[in-house]
């Protein structure tokens, strides 16, 4: 364990994301909502705290072992939930608890989009675009933003891309150099991101609301700077783009960067993942549709139902989190489709959470060929996906971490249930926070808020959980990992 050069580099990319806060402070001095100093305060904190840790090592410059890349990830987004809690923590404006604020940090850059906050439509702008700047860049990851505009880290890329990036298979790159992998990456990441704000904009949003929902649709993360959600607007066009942009995001950003490669949109059609992904959109979201018009809520045309079921649909299997109406008093089992759709998640490499659609695909593959072994014992049946046959380390890894998954996911909710909550907010709250999706069911529907801070601590670990894809952390729990 090589601790100056973990200490070096935390301290460096802290340093970093301190200069993010000149952008809310900008935002207050357009808007005059007198929370300038605030931000001054919170950078001066967050750029001494990442210096206390970087001077004294500064020039420790050796090679990362792999493991060193799984501590410094896990580390940095703990450190940085907690730290990003300051402008939180300072301001009256909320006037939030040390916990609350926290929840609220580490949802923002997780992507999840669990809020504690109500009244977001009298907050200072600059709070407001605080939030949604978390989201932005917790959405691709700040950690691969380090590796593409801060080489001078001096430290082996890889290690903390493979522990970054999510997604079953983390070795591929889209260029020979891995800064040049995070710069592609973080280049179709704002394109995204500056056209949805434009799209945004025409379909009649004012600019400060377009650049804010741009940053949480690109991220899938869900906050926004009211407190109905996208529902806010009652604009039909509105909610298309959203639908548009959330399932784009949803996709592997490398079929992005092959589509644009390519100058060609057969990429996605020939990418099983990709196909499975929209299909599975499409399907469940009329499903959804065709409830909500049978059972007549709310005198709903078939586009209104449509359009509604869609966009929950959508919403929820990119594991966005927003919101339209009141999806949890909506008939029968329509209220559970959608979380459970949340469980199967985006595509891998991508910024939605979930178990992913490549890990769904898999499982399901690898039930079917059990299946046909016990019909032919003695038969060599490979495992593909499309004409590709995967490698059994691949089927091995990705069964292991559903194992994990469940057993995180059990133990958390027992523990959520020990804290006062009942199974149904139990259920939805570990679901909520473990896939990143945001909203649950019961307590939980609209915010956590009325949770007890033990509850919400929890949350904070599963969201963690989620957004490292549980092998990050719980390999720090492996009294193996620390024994060499």
């Amino acid at each position: 364990m090589q601790a100056k050069v973990v200490l070096r580099s935390i301290g460096l990319m802290l340093m970093m994301f301190s200069t993010t806060l000149f952008l809310p402070l900008l935002v207050s001095y357009i808007y005059q909502d007198q929370a300038e100093s605030l931000f001054w305060q919170s950078f001066l904190i967050l750029l001494t705290a990442g210096a206390v840790l970087w001077f004294p090592f500064r020039n420790e410059k050796r090679q990362l072992y792999h493991r060193d890349g799984f501590l410094i990830v896990a580390l940095f987004w703990m450190i940085l939930g907690t730290m990003g809690a300051v402008p939180f923590i300072l301001g009256d404006t909320p006037s939030l608890s040390i916990t609350d604020a926290v929840f609220e940090s580490v949802s923002g850059f997780t992507t999840t989009g669990a809020t504690i906050l109500e009244g977001l439509d009298d907050m200072p702008k600059s709070i407001l675009f605080y939030r949604q700047l978390l989201q932005w860049f917790g959405g691709m990851g700040v950690i691969v933003l380090a590796l593409a505009v801060l080489p001078v880290l001096g430290i082996g890329g890889m290690q903390l891309f493979r522990a970054e990036v999510p997604g079953p298979v983390k070795d591929s790159k889209l260029t020979p150099r891995i800064a040049g992998t995070a710069k592609a990456l973080w280049v179709i990441y704002l394109g995204i991101t500056i056209i949805c704000a434009i799209a945004y904009r025409i379909a009649g949003m004012d600019w400060f609301d377009a650049i804010g929902h741009s940053f949480s649709t690109a991220a899938n993360g869900g906050y926004s700077t009211h407190d109905d959600s996208i529902g806010f607007f009652k604009n039909p066009a509105i909610e298309i783009v959203a639908i548009f942009f959330m399932a784009v995001s949803g996709m592997n950003f490398a079929l992005h960067f092959a589509a644009l490669q390519s100058a060609s949109l057969k990429v996605y059609l020939l990418d099983s993942e990709a196909r499975t992904y929209l299909l599975l959109m499409i399907l469940s979201g009329s499903v959804v549709g065709g409830i909500l018009y049978y059972e007549g809520i709310s005198d709903f045309s078939l586009f209104d139902a449509m359009r509604h079921g869609m966009f929950q649909i959508v919403s929820f299997m990119t594991t966005a989190g927003f919101s339209t109406t009141d999806f949890y008093n909506w008939p029968g089992p329509v209220p559970v489709m959608l979380v459970f759709i949340g469980f199967v998640g985006g595509c891998a490499g991508s910024t939605a959470g979930g178990l992913k659609v490549i890990r769904v695909m898999l499982l399901y593959k690898q039930g079917d060929r059990e299946i046909q072994r016990l019909i032919h014992p003695n038969a060599r049946i490979p495992v593909k996906v499309g004409k590709e046959v995967q490698q059994e380390r691949i089927i091995e890894a990705v069964w292991g971490f559903f194992g994990l998954y469940v057993v995180s996911f059990v133990v958390i909710m027992l523990l959520m249930m020990a804290g006062g909550l009942d199974q149904v907010t139990a259920f939805s709250a570990v679901a909520a926070c473990i896939n990143n999706v945001g909203p649950g069911l019961g307590d939980v529907a609209t915010s956590f808020r009325t949770v007890s801070d033990p509850v919400k601590w929890l949350a904070c670990f599963a969201m963690l959980l989620g957004r490292l894809e549980i092998f990050t952390i719980l390999v720090l729990l492996s009294p193996k990992y620390w024994r060499y």
